[in-house]
């Protein structure tokens, strides 16, 4: 390994070949259709034991709770703060996040943020004895900065709610808010008197969440660019790694396999929002994509905590 290695955490094989490849015939590609778009929660960082959103949302509803218990009553909230699961999947995911959601009501856009980067300064993983923050996948960290020096627009586009993630992949990603796309929420208009306008969060959904054929279609309604490069780790990721690899230009769609249980999980990521017919990583053996082997591709999993 050369000490000038832009990708040092990428052990060498197949996935790096695949990798090396597909970066040097992108520079023959004008740099206007240069553009990536990257999944968020499991493929840039950590989403096990428990999305890092939904610890956000937890958090805040404890500090809630406890000042006023009767918040706590409410049957989605009730399931949550007991680990009830089996409650959770009868009100149903969606009714779940709705009301958590609910929490950050009437909330200007710059309030949201700095709870959610507050959140985000100071929480711990559950399990991994780290702080959240630093979940973040340092192979991936790697790429993203590589195709960044390449003249590659980078995006992120999550099933995750927008505003959050808008929050905090400048800092941990240099992703500006304005190239994030995930599952929107609603937003109030009014005025002060003769004030100038305000807007404030409802606890509406904008469409629907952004998973599946969904993410393609926001791609190009909210940022108008078709990615060359496309990476997730779901179902949900499925139509947009398709559409990456069938534009024209040279191509990569990266799926990342959660196959390392020491040093993270091993799991088989599913989509939230709807069934699949075939498990990920077989959709993507199939279909000639990248698979990443956390196990056997990744050197190191988390970058170092100072």
């Amino acid at each position: 390994m050369q000490r000038d290695d832009p990708l040092p955490s990428w052990r060498a094989g197949g996935t790096r070949d695949a990798l090396e490849e597909f970066l040097a015939a992108a520079e023959q590609v004008p740099i206007a259709d240069r553009v990536a778009y990257f999944d968020n929660d499991g493929t840039l960082w950590c989403e096990r034991p428990s999305y890092v959103q939904l610890d956000f949302f937890l958090d805040s509803l404890r500090k809630r709770v406890a000042v006023d218990p009767s918040i706590g009553e409410r049957a989605e909230f009730a399931a949550l703060l007991t680990g009830d699961q089996a409650g959770v999947a009868e009100i149903g995911l969606e009714h779940v996040a709705l009301a958590l959601a609910g929490l950050f009501d009437c909330m200007t856009p710059e309030e949201f943020a700095s709870a959610a980067r507050e959140f985000m300064s100071g929480a711990a993983h559950a399990t991994l004895g780290r702080p959240i923050r630093s979940v973040t996948y340092q192979p991936m960290l790697e790429l993203v900065a590589e195709l960044r020096r390449r003249d590659f627009t980078v995006g992120i586009v999550t099933g995750g709610g927008t505003e959050f993630v808008r929050a905090i992949s400048d800092g941990l990603y240099g992703v500006p808010a304005e190239l994030v796309v995930g599952t929107l929420i609603g937003y109030d208009v009014s005025r002060d008197g003769q004030g100038p306008p305000v807007i404030r969060r409802n606890s509406g959904l904008l469409g629907v969440a952004n998973e599946g054929s969904a993410k393609v279609a926001n791609i190009q309604t909210q940022l108008g660019r078709r990615p060359i490069l496309a990476a997730g780790n779901s179902g949900g990721d499925r139509e947009m790694l398709e559409w990456a690899q069938a534009t024209g230009f040279p191509s990569l769609a990266l799926l990342i396999d959660h196959d390392d249980a020491e040093r993270e999980f091993q799991y088989t990521s599913t989509a939230q929002t709807f069934a699949e017919t075939e498990p990920i990583t077989d959709v993507g053996a199939r279909l000639g994509w990248t698979v990443v082997s956390m196990a056997r591709d990744w050197e190191v999993i988390f970058p170092a905590v100072p």
